[in-house]
């Protein structure tokens, strides 16, 4: 894989699906090899980051950043666990990095987490790589890039919730993401975004074990989504090419609208 001395990663990950490595006996020591292998290619001036969603405040759980367990898988909550590891505050959308860029990358976050100066915003800025392992191309940077896109089935949407502070106080905190009016026609598919980026050789594939990795940039990311949302603006969903569920979703978008200010 291409990977450069300074690269900043941002890893989802099924580690597990690779297979069994020879002298790895539990889940910490398998971790630790990917996260070593990982270092070992991007040195001391690069970056790993790994999301550490919890989605709190929507299922009204207080948020602390320092002991709230994520539920991305083996690796990001390895990664969480850390010692060197630092992690941002989003009580929906954290991630926790590692290395040289981990503190710009997570720390003071807005409240809006596909805002202006979010993580993913600013790993844009930084041409960051994704590098998903045992996964499509696809990622949660997308959702950033369909809101820069003024995504049709998507909306920000607020909730109030509780965090933990710094001083281990409870505070009232506000968060606002990017949800999807909830329909079938919206359900998330990056099949279509994995195929175009491979075929236009944006996209870096390699097989490892029985699993494979895609790696691709933050800016190559945005290229194709540029080069092809305006002829397919449902192209990261499940209707994309699908007129007649396009136009199911058109026709119960009002009430879908209303429902949601209903429930506001």
């Amino acid at each position: 894989m291409p990977l450069r001395r300074g690269d900043i990663l941002f890893l989802h990950a099924n580690i597990g699906f690779f297979g069994r490595a020879e002298g790895v006996t539990g889940s910490h020591q398998l971790c630790e090899m990917f996260f070593d292998a990982l270092m070992d290619r991007v040195g001391n001036v690069g970056t790993i980051v790994v999301p550490t969603f919890t989605y709190s405040h929507p299922r009204n759980q207080v948020f602390n950043p320092k002991t709230t367990s994520s539920e991305m898988g083996i690796f990001a909550e390895w990664i969480r666990l850390h010692p060197d590891a630092k992690r941002s505050t989003d009580p929906n959308y954290s991630v926790a990095a590692i290395g040289q860029e981990a503190e710009l990358l997570t720390n003071e976050v807005p409240e809006n987490s596909f805002g202006r100066n979010c993580f993913f915003e600013r790993f844009l800025s930084a041409n960051g790589t994704v590098l998903n392992l045992n996964l499509d191309a696809g990622s949660t940077f997308l959702h950033f890039l369909e809101r820069e896109n003024n995504a049709l089935y998507r909306f920000d949407k607020s909730f109030d919730g509780f965090n933990y502070s710094e001083t281990n106080q409870i505070m009232k905190s506000k968060s606002t993401i990017y949800v999807r009016y909830i329909h079938e026609a919206t359900l998330p598919n990056f099949e279509n975004f994995h195929n175009l980026a491979k075929r236009e050789k944006k996209l870096h594939c390699a097989s490892l074990g029985r699993g494979a990795m895609n790696l691709i940039s933050a800016n190559n990311c945005q290229a194709v989504i540029n080069s092809h949302y305006s002829k397919d603006p449902w192209m990261l969903t499940r209707a994309s090419g699908n007129k007649m569920l396009q136009n199911i979703f058109l026709n119960d978008k009002k009430k879908l609208i209303d429902d949601e200010e209903k429930n506001a």
